[in-house]
């Protein structure tokens, strides 16, 4: 809901808990606004939100890639090869596209906190289930319902994000959010290697059982937080005091206004060319992002490193690498107020890492260089695409429109992985469909600078 600050003869509105507009003295809002600064407030907010909706979305990349470190016990137990296993890592995004949009209409509706508590307790539960998979059919119905039960977490917190943060801010602010990718890789690959190795045969499971069966309660107990700890929209923190609370609708106001020329509802997005591309180009990013993500650690198996722990170690360190690049992107774009060239150059820099990944399969150090370049690229467009479409549209468009470009484009992740399992099985290694899809998005990132010439940046 747009919210206009209108100046009285002596006094200003607030933004009060309950959504009423009440009238304040423009003395007391001046004070605050000199005490506080602009930069001071935001970073106020940066600090009580960004640290735990990072926790949740670093949370929700282990349980949803996980399967890519299974994979290398649960083949041979489960009687499945690496179609098998592309298809089961796929399946996971149809059940998520199903319900991201129908997710994020409704968190419009009910509000941040009671959305992800519905989400992170059921995906939590949905992951810890897959530990009694008995076979590749059950694995797939829970992979459908844990996509199912995340859809709409991802795009949810992007239009959270615009509740609170202006247009000139989010670039960095979302930089600092998806950071969550490449850190939750810090944690993830070295516990699940230790987990696989160190927990075989207890209790008559084995390794990658207890992987899923621990791994899943962590997003349960962070959905009981959030209802807690996250207010709905800045007129319900009460760690703002009035002034910041009008400070924040008047710079959100300030930015519907300046993108008064985007999308207004849900059936324009749809009828606007320039959103239909954005899906696309997201499309062929995410494929690039999945593959790293799901293939990861089978090519560091191919490339001659054994055992699970040695692969979650290195994982790890690539992760590190990424982060510091990611941020470092971030506030190269945010420095020069610049969207798509960064965008783009990150999508060629990675492409061209998958690309030369066959010259390198049978050195360790070789891959692992490549991967890890490759990955400062994808987590560097991860930061800044979605400035993009936040940009483009407003108010009931924001939440529709963004979650529409996100399943449209996430279907890459349905089709993506099987696609390099299929041809995995079929040619003996999965790098000729890496390629294939290296060359999708380079044709995605064309389509970026030729086709969004809008200003993007604020």
């Amino acid at each position: 809901m747009a919210v206009q600050i209108k100046i009285k003869t002596g006094s200003e509105m607030k933004w009060a808990e309950d959504g009423v507009m009440s009238p304040i003295k423009t003395s007391q809002i001046k004070a605050e606004r000199g005490t506080e600064g602009s930069n001071a407030l935001y970073g106020k907010v940066a600090w009580r939100l960004i640290p735990f909706l990072f926790l949740c979305y670093a949370i929700a990349i282990v349980d949803r890639f996980n399967i890519s470190f299974a994979k290398l016990q649960f083949l041979h137990d489960l009687g499945m090869n690496d179609a098998d296993f592309g298809f089961a890592a796929g399946i996971f995004s149809v059940g998520y596209v199903a319900l991201e949009v129908p997710s994020n209409l409704l968190l419009s509706r009910i509000g941040t906190r009671r959305t992800l508590l519905r989400i992170m307790v059921l995906w939590g539960f949905v992951t810890s289930l897959l530990m009694f998979a008995r076979g590749r059919y059950t694995f797939y119905g829970l992979r459908f319902l844990l996509g199912a039960a995340e859809g709409g977490f991802f795009p949810g917190i992007l239009f959270y994000l615009t509740l609170w943060f202006p247009a000139r801010l989010r670039g960095r602010i979302t930089s600092l959010f998806v950071m969550a990718v490449p850190l939750s890789g810090v944690i993830a690959g070295p516990v699940s290697g230790l987990i696989m190795d160190g927990m075989q045969g207890i209790g008559g499971l084995h390794g990658w059982q207890w992987l899923f069966c621990v791994e899943g309660f962590p997003a349960i107990l962070l959905g009981i937080i959030a209802f807690f700890y996250l207010p709905d929209r800045p007129g319900a923190a009460r760690w703002l005091s009035p002034g910041e609370k009008a400070k924040i609708a008047a710079d959100l106001d300030a930015d519907r206004r300046a993108a008064s020329g985007g999308a207004k509802d849900f059936r324009a997005a749809l009828r606007e060319p320039v959103v239909l591309l954005l899906a696309f180009i997201y499309f062929t990013y995410f494929c690039l992002l999945n593959t790293s993500l799901l293939w990861a650690p089978t090519l560091l198996k191919r490339a001659g490193v054994a055992s699970a722990t040695g692969i979650g170690w290195l994982s790890g360190l690539i992760s590190i690498v990424a982060a510091i690049g990611m941020v470092a992107v971030g506030y190269s774009s945010d420095h020069r107020r610049e969207r798509r060239w960064h965008v783009a150059l990150c999508g060629f820099v990675a492409s061209a890492c998958f690309l030369a990944l066959p010259l390198a399969s049978h050195t360790a150090a070789g891959t692992v260089a490549l991967i890890a370049i490759a990955v400062i690229g994808i987590y560097g467009i991860l930061g800044l695409y979605w400035t993009i479409p936040s940009a483009l549209l407003t108010d009931a468009a924001a939440a529709s429109g963004i979650a529409l470009i996100s399943a449209v484009g996430s279907f890459g992740g349905a089709i993506c992985p099987a696609f390099v399992g299929w041809m995995a099985v079929t040619t003996g290694s999965p790098y000729l469909a890496i390629s294939a899809i290296a060359l999708l998005n380079i044709a995605g990132m064309i389509a970026l600078l030729v086709g969004v010439k809008r200003p993007i940046a604020r």
